[in-house]
């Protein structure tokens, strides 16, 4: 079993690879997103970017800060499929996957004005925000010295392949094509 983590800044194209891992490769995925999410809303919170990364740091911070990823693993684990995780935040999760064997993490990026403009057009529950506060929710999650918060900068350094998303969605599945190839010769 193969796993891909994916990690990268907002908008950039997270979902696209995972939608074409899933479609053409077989992948099983697992989302960090969808796990908040489902925690948010048994809760009864409000789903918005705060929530989810408040309640992603308390989980951390109550159960290691690998938790959330290894929970994800251990249900792809069950299945037994390739699968990808989804939304890679911090260093401890990389750690903690590549231990478990056959994992490769891939950071994806893109210019701001285009992956704005992508978020505006998705329009999730936490995507309903200006300029201003993508750039700023985006910087709060850049970088941090606490294990238990995100840090996609240092996951961003720490991928096997980084991929750019500035051009048609062909042009990233030809990347994600070439990295794939790679991948399951190993």
């Amino acid at each position: 079993m193969w796993v891909i983590g994916i990690t990268g800044t907002l908008g950039a194209g997270k979902g696209t690879i995972v939608d074409y891992l899933v479609r053409n490769k077989s992948f099983t995925h697992y989302s960090v997103r969808d796990f908040l999410i489902a925690e948010i809303e048994r809760r009864h919170l409000v789903v918005n970017r705060d929530s989810m990364t408040q309640l992603a740091n308390q989980l951390r911070e109550a159960y290691g800060p690998s938790y959330i990823v290894d929970c994800l693993y251990d249900q792809a684990k069950a299945v037994g499929n390739h699968c990808v995780i989804e939304s890679i935040r911090n260093l401890s999760e990389i750690e903690s996957l590549r231990k478990k064997g056959r994992f490769v993490l891939l950071a994806i990026d893109a210019d701001p004005a285009i992956r704005y403009a992508r978020i505006k057009e998705r329009k999730s529950a936490t995507d309903a925000v200006s300029f201003e506060t993508f750039l700023a929710d985006e910087t709060r999650e850049m970088q941090s010295n606490d294990p238990n918060h995100q840090n996609l900068a240092a996951c961003i350094r720490q991928a096997d392949y980084i991929l750019t998303n500035n051009g048609s969605i062909e042009e990233l599945h030809q990347q994600i094509d070439q990295i794939i190839t790679k991948i399951l010769i190993l």
